[in-house]
C-alpha cells in the first residue's frame, strides 16, 4: 500500500529518495509483491513524470499487479496521466489486501 507520493514523512525530496531505493531495491533482490495498491498522494507515482516510473514499470513486466484508485486520480485529476498499471475501484484494493499474507503501508 502506498499512500504518498514517497516514503515516510519527511522533506519532498527525501520522500522521493527513499521510495526510489526501496523499489529498486525490490528489484534487486528479485522479492516480487503480489501487488502495490496505490491510494491518496500515492496515486502521483504511477502518473506521467513520476521519478519512479522506470521501477514500477520494472514490476510491472516481473508480474506485480499495481492497481490506482479511480477515487483518487480523478480527484488529482490524473487519469489521464497513468502510465503503469490499471485503474481499480476500492474493490479492486480491497480484494488484492485480502488475497495478501501480509500488508505493508509505506
Amino acid at each position: 500500500m502506498i499512500n504518498n507520493d514517497g516514503m515516510g514523512v519527511a522533506d519532498r525530496e527525501l520522500r522521493h529518495l527513499l521510495i526510489k531505493t526501496y523499489l529498486q531495491l525490490l528489484i534487486s533482490n528479485q522479492t516480487f509483491p503480489a501487488a502495490i495498491c496505490f491510494y491518496a498522494a500515492g496515486v502521483k507515482l504511477v502518473a506521467a513524470d513520476s521519478h519512479v516510473l522506470d521501477e514500477l514499470k520494472q514490476l510491472q513486466d516481473q508480474g506485480v499487479y499495481l492497481i490506482s484508485c479511480l477515487t483518487c486520480l480523478e480527484y488529482y485529476r490524473l487519469t489521464e496521466e497513468l502510465q503503469v498499471g490499471i485503474i481499480g475501484g476500492m474493490s479492486d484494493i480491497l480484494e488484492a489486501q485480502l488475497r495478501a499474507s501480509k500488508i505493508i503501508t509505506l
